[in-house]
């Protein structure tokens, strides 16, 4: 694993911007060639409070990727978005597991 993916892991991901922005200056980068470090950076800045990767996984949370996430909110849109249905925690527990098989 890169030190850089492991500092975003470890909830440092502010820290890895000012780095990732200097690999992008030093060789020159012309503004269209650094413009997906640029985004990035950005991203983590302005997101480095919800990015507390380190605190989700000791408390047993999942971390993915957009397209993971996606995946999971199709599933649970299709098995729970129905019309007039209430669900309780233990029906939707019940019925989760099965809309995935």
């Amino acid at each position: 694993m890169s030190k850089r993916l492991q500092l975003i892991i470890e909830g440092k991901s502010s820290s890895v911007a000012p780095g990732m922005r200097q690999s992008a200056t030093l060789p020159k980068l012309t503004p269209e060639e650094r413009k997906p470090v640029d985004t990035c950076a950005r991203y983590l800045l302005n997101n480095a409070k919800d990015l507390k990767y380190d605190n989700y996984l000791k408390t047993g949370f999942p971390i993915a990727t957009g397209v993971i996430e996606g995946a999971c909110r199709h599933l649970t849109k299709n098995s729970m978005d129905i019309t007039g249905a209430r669900w309780s925690i233990r029906g939707t527990q019940a019925v989760l597991p099965l809309g995935s098989l």
